[in-house]
């Protein structure tokens, strides 16, 4: 039985994973968070649940590479941005002892994980709007306002805003990199890719978030657009994409679809994907252990909506941990 170990077992996305690795029946799933309160712990038995400090933290690394080795873990998933470069970094040690990572390339990790360097790349390939960094001559003119500003590094729409015109921009004032980007007037999709180790793409889900609570979709639905996937795809292959990804686009004023950004994780609406018929985590798996993965995926449309699930356990089983 494949051992596999998923970090970040508190998020949307980490609970998907270990969902669909528990469905295949072949596979033994470790869990692990920072969190003893993290629910992706309690789908798993209780001998598979583990604490791990932060990702940031400076042990963070040694640890989980310890546990992988101590384990004897196969597969290791990590699902959480800023594990992403840092096991990347490890990827041959890891290997090295037994463990493989099922995660995009260090390289296309901090290709997306920098929206500047991400734009650069896609550039020319896809529509991209147009994106400068803050206070330099580049970024001196020429908007149509209004438009964006948005951290160059960071998930999610933390620290994105509009800004409405030039005396406004001109006030935006940072500690940390920015940067300036045109504003997308259309409406805004979200594409799960799946990439095959050789890059090929074998499945691109486009769906729409129809409706959002605290940042989080509790309502979506899957479409079939070959445009999305088309541009998607390209993305992927422009980023080097090797495993899966969340590519984000918005349709500019003549409806074509333009890149916004790339999330090199599974991305939290995952069941959703998977529901209509790609299974990514599954899918991914086979692809890291060698085996044999369909050169093209196909899905269906189809609806979600999310509602809370409760886990009920004795008290000890969670404040008895380690």
């Amino acid at each position: 039985m494949t051992r596999v170990l998923v970090t970040g077992a508190g998020g949307p996305a980490g609970v998907a994973v270990i969902r669909s690795l528990l469905r295949r029946g072949d596979v033994d799933v470790v869990a692990a968070d920072m969190d003893r309160w993290a629910s992706g712990l309690y789908l798993v038995q209780a001998g598979n649940r583990r604490l791990v400090p932060a990702g940031r933290a400076d042990d963070f690394v040694d640890v989980v590479r310890a546990l992988c080795r101590d384990e004897g873990v196969d597969v290791l998933f990590p699902t959480v941005d800023v594990e992403l470069p840092r096991l990347a970094a490890v990827r041959d040690e890891l290997a090295a002892a037994g463990t493989l990572l099922a995660s995009p390339s260090l390289a296309t990790i901090e290709t997306c994980l920098d929206k500047l360097a991400l734009a650069a790349a896609c550039r020319g390939t896809v529509r991209v709007p147009r994106t400068e960094l803050l206070g330099t001559p580049q970024a001196l003119g020429g908007w149509q306002f209004p438009v964006i500003v948005k951290p160059r590094r960071g998930a999610g729409s933390r620290g994105v805003r509009t800004v409405r015109s030039a005396t406004e921009l001109d006030a935006v004032h940072a500690e940390e990199d920015l940067l300036v980007q045109e504003l997308l007037p259309g409406d805004e999709y979200s594409v799960d890719v799946l990439a095959a180790p050789d890059g090929h793409v074998v499945a691109a889900v486009p769906r729409a978030r129809m409706r959002v609570d605290s940042g989080v979709a509790v309502a979506g639905v899957t479409l079939h657009d070959d445009e999305l996937v088309e541009t998607a795809s390209a993305v992927a292959r422009a980023v080097g994409l090797t495993s899966v990804a969340n590519v984000q686009l918005k349709r500019d004023a003549d409806g074509a679809p333009a890149l916004l950004e790339v999330n090199p994780r599974f991305p939290g609406a995952m069941p959703l994907t998977i529901a209509s018929g790609v299974d990514m985590p599954s899918l991914v798996l086979d692809a890291v252990l060698g085996r044999p993965v369909p050169d093209r995926v196909a899905h269906r449309a189809i609806a979600n909506v999310r509602y809370l699930e409760d886990v009920f356990l004795p008290v000890e089983d969670v404040l008895g941990r380690r």
